[in-house]
This record gives C-alpha cells, structure tokens and sequence, in this order.
C-alpha cells in the first residue's frame, strides 16, 4: 500500500514538472469599422522569468497599452488596436518567453469593414475651389531686399551727387583765409585766451608763440619756417635783409632771435622764465609780425612815374 501511495506521488510530481506554461491571445472582437477600437490581452500563466517582447502587427495600429498585471499567478498586459483599411489582417503569433524558453500565441483574425453612406440622406455640396495659403514673410523676403537695395543706392546717390556737392559749395563760398598779417594777429589773440602759462604750461605757451610767428614768416615770405631751425631761420633773414628783399631791422631780427632761443630752452631745456619775461616775449611776437615784411615788388611803369 505505502509503494502504490509513493508511486502516485511520483507521478503526479512528474506531470506538474513537465506540464509546459499557458500562453494565451486574445480579442474582444473580431469585426469591426474602419478606425473603431478594440482590445487585444495576452495573458501568461506564470510570473517568474517572463519576457513580453513589442507587440508585432499586419495592417493594424497599436494605439496604447497597458503595464504588465499580475492577476492570480497570472500576467497579463492589454493593448488598444485600430484598424484604417478595410479587410482582413491577422495578428500573427507573438513570442513569449517564459523561463529562456520561446511560446507562442494563437494567431487572430480581425475584420475591418468600411461604413456604409447613405447618399440619399446626406446633403450634396459643391466642389470647393482650391485654397490658397496664407502669405508669410518668407513670401516677400526678396522683396524687401531688393526695396532695401534700391533705397541704399537711391540715398547713396542723393548723398553723393546733391548733399555733399552743395555742402562743398557752401563750404568754398564761407571759407576765406585770413591774409598773413590778420591770421597771425587773431591766433595772438586766441593764444592769450587760452591763459596757458597763467596756469603752469609754459611749454605749451612758448610752442604755439613760436609756431605763430614761424607760420607768419611762411606764409608772408613764402619759405619753410616751420620746418627749419632756430638759427636756419637766423641765417634766412639776414640773407634776406643782405639782398634787400625784406623790409625790417635789425632791432626785429634781434626780438625773432631771442624769442626762438627762450622758446627752445622752455621746450629742451626747462627753462621757466618769469611772468614779466613771459609779457615782454609775447609783446615781441607781436612787433616781429608788424616789422616784418616782403619788399614790395615796383614795375617799371611805377619806377618811371
């Protein structure tokens, strides 16, 4: 009796170990209309070592799914399908595995049928012209280039040929330059104005004294002052007042020496001579400027007379 008992056990325990997992596909429906929804569940009767792969589909669209369940040492997972092509489309075996072994599940056949119009309760409309779209920028983008292109050049144009002609000429009607004398007698003036050495800028001062007079001697006896010596200068005058060309004397020719020496030992040497030194050096450009002069030229009708 105890050997029958055993040998049952065995048994039973031998089918319940060979005994394979259920793997079950299944539809709420097998017909419907085109878009219509149905449901497909997959459901596995094991919960360990489960793997359901992406759903694979012919001719139908997944439209959502849900998380895999475990419902009474069950898992089961629920997808949402439609259909938009009337027909039949089969949903094909899907693979599960269960324990690194591969099951597959029934293949499903859904019909999809179109929905029927009924023309003789739905009102006819006309044919609809052809829409056009509505303008965007992109449609006038050139365009506006072109416009900004042509406006350039337009103003470029007025710019160039009436604005700066004019203002040219108005500029060549206003500007007259001062005769040497006046010129040099108004940047005195301006010189004073500026009270330079008043406050420690003697340098300054005694640079723009000098150029005044040298600009003077320049323009009135039309040599490069500016650009000479001290004592170049010097050298000119007197040859000049050798060869009677210049009128002077030599009392002016002694102020211009002195006045360019100060001035060059204020600029290289850092002399700072004394306000008193500083006025009678300013008086002296002034009388230089006065005292010198070109001889003037006599034809020869003039020298007859």
């Amino acid at each position: 009796m105890k050997k029958q008992i055993l040998y049952i056990l065995l048994l039973v325990s031998t089918v319940s170990f060979s005994q394979k997992p259920m793997v079950k596909a299944e539809i709420d429906t097998t017909n419907i209309r085109i878009g219509e929804q149905f449901k497909l569940k997959i459901s596995v009767d094991e919960t360990q070592n489960v793997i359901i792969p992406k759903l694979k589909l012919k001719g139908l669209e997944l439209i959502d799914s849900t998380k895999t369940d475990t419902v009474k040492n069950s898992l089961i997972r629920k997808y949402i399908l439609t259909g938009f092509d009337s027909g039949a489309f089969y949903i094909p075996q899907q693979q599960i595995f269960v324990k690194n072994q591969a099951f597959l599940t029934d293949s499903l056949l859904v019909n999809i049928a179109t929905i029927a119009v009924d023309t003789t309760k739905i009102k006819k409309f006309p044919i609809k012209s052809i829409k056009s779209e509505p303008y965007v920028f992109d449609d006038f983008r050139i365009y506006i280039y072109i416009l900004l292109a042509a406006l350039a050049i337009i103003g470029f144009w007025i710019y160039w040929f009436v604005i700066r002609k004019r203002k040219e000429e108005i500029e060549e009607d206003t500007y007259r330059a001062l005769p040497p004398y006046e010129e040099a007698i108004f940047k005195l003036n301006e010189l004073d104005e500026k009270l330079l050495w008043q406050n420690n800028k003697v340098k300054e001062y005694y640079s723009e004294l000098t150029e005044i007079v040298r600009g003077y001697i320049e323009r009135e006896l039309k040599v490069p002052a500016l650009e000479k010596t001290t004592d170049e200068v010097l050298d000119m005058l007197k040859e000049f007042k050798n060869e009677e060309t210049i009128l002077t004397s030599e009392d002016t020719i002694t102020k211009l020496r002195d006045l360019l020496r100060e001035a060059d030992l204020v600029k290289f040497a850092k002399s700072k001579p004394l306000a008193l030194e500083i006025e009678e050096d300013r008086k002296d450009a002034q009388d230089i400027v006065s005292n010198l002069k070109p001889k003037p030229i006599i034809e020869e009708d003039d020298e007859l007379e």
